[in-house]
Parts: C-alpha cells; structure tokens; sequence
C-alpha cells in the first residue's frame, strides 16, 4: 500500500504572500491566531503582512499594511483582544471601498487573505473573493495596475478562523475567544455567589451573546444556577410562575442563594425581550427577595486568554496556512474549524447558509413541539456544543496515578465476573485525571483545568509539558516520550542563547516530572544558568500540586457533566438490556466500557479492547494523540523539524440538521 503520509517539508510558499486581520467585536485567543498565521507563514517561505484596524485598514492602506517578521509577534501569546487592532468598516461594505482594498492588496502581492472574525466578517471576505477579477479588471481599465499583475494576482484565496466570544457560528463546535469569556463569567459568578450566600440575596446576571445563548446556558450549567433564559428557548407562558415557584423551594431546601442567568438576547414567545430588571421587579414582586442586578458587559471579552484558547488558535492559524498553501483558483472560501478534537475545513458560505437553515427549522420545530420552548439547563449529550477540541480526563483530587489503577481495578472486576456474579453489572468508567493518561479518551476531566496554570508536571505523561509549551509558547518542552540527550540540550541552549541576541528578551522552557532519571530539573537549571552568562539570566519554579488545586476551569466542569450525564444515560439503557428473570446480568465486553473522546466525538470503548493500548509499567497510552502537537509548538518556536500533515483537513461539507432531529435534543 503507498505511503500516503505528507509532510510540511514538501509544502513551500515561496513567492506567496499572506495578509491576516482580525475584524468586528475582538476575542481572546486573536492574537495567538495572528501568531501562528505569521510565522508559520515565515516558516514555509512566504512573505506574511499584517493588515491592521481590519478591513478599514486594508482599504485606508498606506502604513497600515505592514510586513510581519518572527520578532513582530512576539510576547503577543498572552494577550487579550487583538494587537493589530480592528475595526468596523462601512467603506468595505461599498464597491468603491472593496475596490481600493485591491489595489493596496496588489500593489504589495498579496493573494492570500487569513481573516480572523465573526459571520459577517467572513461574508464580507467571501464577497471580496468572488468580486476579485471584477475590481481587477476596473484596475486595469482605470490605469491603476497592469494587464500583467491582474493575470498574475488573478486569484484571491480566503481562508477564515471564527473570533467571537458568542460560539455563534455554524461548523465548528467552539470559536476562538469562547472559553475565556466563560472563564470570565465563571469567575464573577463564583465571586458573587460568596456575597450572594452572606445576605440570602438573589442575583440577576446578565451575559453577552447577542442572539446566541452559548454563554448563558454553558455557565448556568458550570456554576449551578437556578434558572436561565436564552433567546433561542423562550419560555412557554407561565415561565414566571414557575421560575418563582423554583427559587421558592431552593430557599426552603435552605439554600441561601438564588443565581438567574439571563442571555442579553432573551425574548419570551411574543418577540418581547425578558430583561434583567423585568425579572429582579418579578422576584421582589412574588417573593420579596433581596436581588440585585449584575451585567457583565464588555468585561467578557478582556483579559487574558485561557489555556484553551491559546492552543485552539495555534492550532487554527497553522491550519489557516496549510489551507492556503494548497487552495487552487477554484478552491471557495473556507473556515477552518474545530468538530470534536479535530481540526476541519467547511465551505464558508455552506457555514452562513445553514445558520440561517437552521434557525428556521428551529423555528418551525417550536411551533410544533411545546417541549422546545421551556427555560431549562440542559446537559447536551453530543460533544456538538463546547467541547473544545482536547483529549481531556476529569480532574479529581486524587493521586497522579489514581485514573490507571482505576482502569486496572475495573479490568480486575471484568475478570472476575466469571466467579462472582455480583460483579456483572454494567460498568463505566470516566476518565479523570490531570495528567491527560487514559487509553481510549483524548480528553480527561482535570487536564484543563491544570493547563490553565501552565505546568510541567504529570508522572511519565508529557501531555501538560507539551500542550503547556504550546500554550505558554515555549522553547522547548522536556518529555519522556521523546527521549533526548545533553547534545539535544546543548542544541536548545544555543537555540535560546541566539534568540536573545535579538529583540525577543524572554524564554521560558518547560520539564515534564519524569522525562528523564539524570537530567533533572536542577541540571537543566544549572546548564542553562552557565551557559547563558552574559546573555540571559535564568531562573526556575517547580509548580507541584498547586496544579491540582485550585477551582474547575469552566471546561473541565462541562466536560464532567456532560461525560456523567451520557454515562448515566448508557447505565439506563444497560440495566434494561440486560435486565432477565428478575436481575440483571451482563457479562459481555461491552458492558464495562470507558466513555471517552475520541477525535470527533465521545464514544463508549469497552475496557477489555483498551488493555493492549496501555503501557501500564508507565500509566500512560502506547499511542498519544497529543504528540502529534510537538512538532508545531517547535515550529512556532522556530526549530527546523519534520511535521505530518496527513491529518490537515481535506474540505468538507456540512451535515444539515433536521427539524426532526431537534425535536429529538
């Protein structure tokens, strides 16, 4: 069988150029799309520029079209919002408009745009696309350019990344800039409800969204809250009566609190919008509570991105470029996007046409089904809706190994099925471990929450040194998987040494726990220390246990409610399947199973088929998806290194949802 494998190598954008630029509403994680696109960019040969202030800036052109170099993106990983600025453009929705920004586009060679925003950003660069030989050819009438350079910059490509704090586009299961909104979010939320609590008050809060309730039912599900309203569930009439009923039995369960989450686009069924001071006058009103009014605002989008976000956009913007590298004049537009824990390419306006699609036959199905229009958090039980594209495992206070002798203890009761009839009940395990080191699941509960402190801790697993080094932009990420000797660290000092030669003044190298017996933290210190004298100082900070510490990210606590509520949905279904004579009996392989990610979705694997996958002398998997990350966070951090490319998305088309399947949610 050939060998169908592809490397970066083979791919060169030599005599390319690439424009990228951030437009609309600005996101966390911008930044670090902008980062990878520029040097990834740089990497492969092409010539990147910026283009800044959005689509205004490339029509205004001048100096706000300026060439990137490796240095200029620098120190812009931890960012929040988008250094390069932007802008909403009413010049770029006029053909006149349209038609300067391709003469200053032409003008520098570019013929490859990367634009990072929301639905109507990338409409707008779709539009630009396929008006492209049109403006050329008014160009060269007007005498602007030559019949030479519109034949050689006949081609416009457009490749885009979804920006928007909202999770409000079709195609991708989570937009850059979403999971630190909810961190923002669950920060207030878990702020307030300590003050909340000391005066048995109950609190309003108001998230953003616009028409979109993402926001609000994803953090009314991580935080617990009492009641939520989301625009695209208005409640049923009556919804009063019974959010009041609700909150009243809380508060005689003696619960000395009450949170309402409220999306800034709730409506009820007649199109009237439910407020946040509608609903505090209703609750003072019915019940004479203590309430009070919280409205997040503009602070959903500041700070600093989280963990995720930062590694969703590296991942992105290196796949951005990839897209570009291999469009043709007749590839569309494309968005690259995130199902599961896989990277896609969807037609762009294939993502815009079934958004509106799919709104109408939300709206019909509303019609017809009452059980669609109730206010309610619901746990989604497909990985559709926020699982942002990770193999995680669920973080549990417990010991590093805890998860593996879990594994080994459930495979222990399988075997003894045989002698104990007790034991042959269904079983399911779920994976919970920071260190990231189940076979069979991507993804464990715990690990994302530890990745946000950026570590390099986890046993024999180099999962949080690497996916931390790809967050963090580290210079190099010491792990056991990859074995290395004093001329690899030898090569990493020079590396780190010439790098502070130049305008980049900082480094920061990551050490998985066990990644080797004699080159311990202390000798890499020690090693850095010398031979960096005179170039760079040098410090170094064990991180320990504060990394399994500390409060659930907001990712770690959907992804755990989410995981236990389909677990408990398959034990149902188990029971009764296998339910004879008065009790249950199940003694087959797949009715101990371990409910995992696997790349696109979430699957049940029984334990039996996952007992070869395992290294069990180390506790970690024989194969590791992650791994395949570590040639990027090296190419960003600009080592020369072999990197597969057989996994980049090959376009793909959207799978409409029926009205009978949202029926059936």
């Amino acid at each position: 069988m050939p060998d169908t494998k592809k490397f970066i190598e083979n791919l060169s954008g030599a005599g390319k150029s690439i424009g990228v630029l951030t437009s609309g509403g600005d996101a966390q994680g911008m930044n670090a799309a902008v980062r990878a696109v520029v040097r990834m960019g740089i990497y492969v040969g092409a010539k990147v520029y910026f283009v800044h202030e959005g689509y205004q800036g490339m029509v205004d052109g001048g100096d706000n079209i300026k060439e990137a170099s490796w240095e200029s993106v620098s120190s812009m990983l931890q960012v929040g919002g988008t250094v390069i600025g932007s802008a909403r453009c009413k010049d770029f929705r006029t053909h006149e408009g349209r038609l300067r920004a391709a003469l200053n586009l032409v003008q520098r060679g570019i013929t490859n745009l990367c634009v990072i925003g929301g639905d109507g950003s990338l409409t707008g660069a779709n539009l630009f696309r396929e008006e492209w030989s049109g403006l050329l050819d008014e160009l060269v009438q007007s005498g602007q350019i030559s019949e030479e350079a519109a034949q050689t910059h006949s081609a416009l490509h457009i490749v885009g990344m979804v920006g928007s704090i909202d999770n409000d586009f079709c195609g991708t299961d989570m937009t850059i800039g979403t999971d630190s909104a909810l961190h923002r979010i669950i920060e207030v939320v878990d702020a307030i409800m300590t003050t909340a609590q000391s005066h048995q008050r109950t609190f309003v809060l108001e998230v953003m969204g616009r028409h979109c309730g993402y926001l609000a039912l994803v953090s009314a599900l991580a935080c617990g809250a009492d009641w939520v309203l989301i625009p695209e569930m208005p409640p049923k009439d009556g919804w009063e009566e019974q959010m009041c009923h609700k909150l009243s039995e809380n508060r005689a369960d003696k619960k000395r609190l009450n949170i309402i989450i409220v999306a800034e686009g709730a409506i009820d069924q007649n199109n009237k919008p439910i407020t946040t001071d509608l609903i505090k006058d209703l609750v003072v009103r019915c019940l004479g509570f203590d309430t009070r009014v919280t409205i997040l605002g503009h602070v959903q989008r500041g700070g600093t991105p989280s963990a995720f976000d930062r590694i969703l956009a590296s991942r992105m913007g290196v796949e951005a470029v990839l897209a570009l590298l291999e469009a043709s004049p007749g590839t569309p537009a494309c968005v690259v996007s995130l199902c599961g824990n896989q990277a896609v390419r969807l037609p762009l306006m294939e993502c815009v046409q079934m958004a509106y699609l799919g709104l109408m036959e939300l709206q019909a199905a509303r019609s017809k089904h009452a059980e669609l229009c109730v206010p309610m958090v619901m746990v989604p039980a497909t990985v559709s809706n926020n699982i942002p594209g990770s193999d995680l495992s669920i973080g549990a206070d417990t010991a590093l190994n805890a998860i593996t002798d879990a594994f080994e203890s459930l495979l222990q009761l399988v075997d003894a099925r045989s002698r104990y009839e007790e034991f042959c009940v269904p079983m399911c395990m779920l994976p919970a471990t920071i260190s990231n080191n189940v076979s069979g699941t991507d993804l464990s509960i715990g690990a994302d929450t530890s990745l946000n402190a950026i570590v390099e801790m986890g046993g024999y697993c180099g999962y949080l040194a690497t996916v931390g080094g790809l967050a963090a932009g580290a210079d190099a990420a010491y792990i056991y998987e990859e074995p290395f000797d004093i001329r690899d660290l030898q090569s990493n000092v020079k590396h780190l040494t010439e790098k502070m030669k130049t305008s980049i003044q900082r480094g920061l190298v990551l050490r998985n726990e066990n990644c080797s017996e004699n080159y311990t933290t202390d000798f890499i210190y020690q090693l850095y220390s010398e031979e960096g004298k005179g170039v760079f100082d040098c410090r170094k900070n064990v991180l320990g246990h504060m990394q399994q510490g500390g409060a659930p990210s907001p990712f770690d606590r959907n992804f755990g409610t989410k995981i236990a509520a389909k677990a408990m949905q398959w034990i149902s279904k188990k029971l009764k399947e296998f339910y004879r004579e008065g009790h249950v009996f199940a003694n087959s392989e797949d009715s101990a199973c371990l409910l995992g990610m696997r790349r696109r979705a979430l699957v049940f694997q029984p334990v039996i088929q996952l007992k070869d996958e395992t290294d069990f002398v180390h506790r970690i998997p024989k194969e590791q998806w992650w791994l395949r990350l570590r040639p990027l966070m090296k190419i960003l951090a600009k080592y020369k290194t072999s990197y597969d490319v057989s996994d980049s998305g090959q376009l793909e088309h959207i799978v409409r949802l029926r009205a009978k399947d949202i029926s059936a949610i």
